[in-house]
Formats: structure tokens, sequence, C-alpha cells
């Protein structure tokens, strides 16, 4: 059924097979969709050794970039959240988790999006120098750190998803 390898999976368990002592289950590629999904925990129940398995629970996952899944999180959501993770990386997770709703994550990737900068202070630097002529001889008094606290105390999202790697939203 797939699901060892992927980098974006789920562990379903067999609860009636948990509640008997057995650790019963199967890791499932949640990027195949929801049918994929269904369908492996259908043969992982199927194959329990417990006659006539009907419920599951999530019991593990890997690859959600900080999203938290319960153990009865709905197939459908955990297979939109693979697709939203797999499109746009570990911003999308670092989205939703932040925003804590999946619609809310996609329309900020969607329409307030300013792009990956090494730091706030050089998304700063840039859209000032993109939007107003500075006069060479003031350019070295231009605190841009300073100027990057101010932008990100009321006007942008600045999340980090790895060394130098800042994303930026606006926040309206």
């Amino acid at each position: 059924m797939g699901g060892e390898d992927a980098t974006i999976r789920i562990y379903a368990a067999c609860l009636a097979a948990y509640n008997n002592g057995i650790q019963h289950g199967r890791w499932i590629d949640a990027t195949l969709g929801e049918d994929h999904i269904w369908d492996g925990i259908k043969a992982m129940l199927a194959a329990s050794p417990i006659q006539g398995a009907e419920e599951h629970a999530i019991h593990d996952y890997e690859g959600f970039e900080g999203v938290s899944l319960s153990e009865y999180e709905s197939v459908q959501r955990v297979a939109e959240l693979a697709a939203f993770i797999e499109e746009h990386g570990a911003i999308a997770g670092k989205l939703v988790e932040y925003f804590g709703d999946l619609e809310e994550a996609k329309e900020a990737l969607e329409d307030r999006y300013c792009g990956v900068h090494s730091s706030v202070a050089d998304f700063v630097q840039q859209i000032t120098e993109e939007t107003t002529t500075i006069p060479e001889n003031l350019q070295y008094y231009i605190d841009w750190e300073r100027m990057g606290r101010d932008l990100a105390m009321c006007d942008i999202l600045a999340i980090e998803t790895g060394f130098e790697e800042v994303h930026i939203f606006w926040q309206h």
C-alpha cells in the first residue's frame, strides 16, 4: 500500500488490536489523496489480527511541518494538509500552525506573500530601496534592523523556516 518511504505520512493503527495489547497498523502516504488513505486504512483493518476490526486512530505522523494531528483527525483534513505542505513546503506547515486554519494559511500564501529573505532587515532594505530614493550620503545612517523590528510589530508576519530563510507576509 506504499507509504513507508513517503515524507508526509500517517501511521494508522487498529484500535481493536491496540485494545488487546497488540500493535497493528500501517504507514500511509498522505500525499496521495483521501481515497488512498481510506484504502490504506481499510487494508490495514482487514489484515488485523482481531477479527472484525472496524476502528482506527492516527498514532503517529511525519512531515506535517509543525502541524499537530489528533488521533481522530478526519482523513479529508489529513489529505488536504498533506497536499498543501507537499506543494509549498515547510512554510505551509508553519502557516497552518500559526493561523490554526488551513484556509487562512492558503489565503496568506496566495494574497499576502512577499517572498523569502535572509532577514526582516534585508526585506525592509529591499522594499525601501525599491520605493524610495535615498541620498547616498545618508545610506550609511539607516538602521535596517530597527526599521524591520518596527515593521514586524504591526505590518508584517515573519516566519523563519531555516538559516537565513525568513518568509514575509503583509498582515493586512
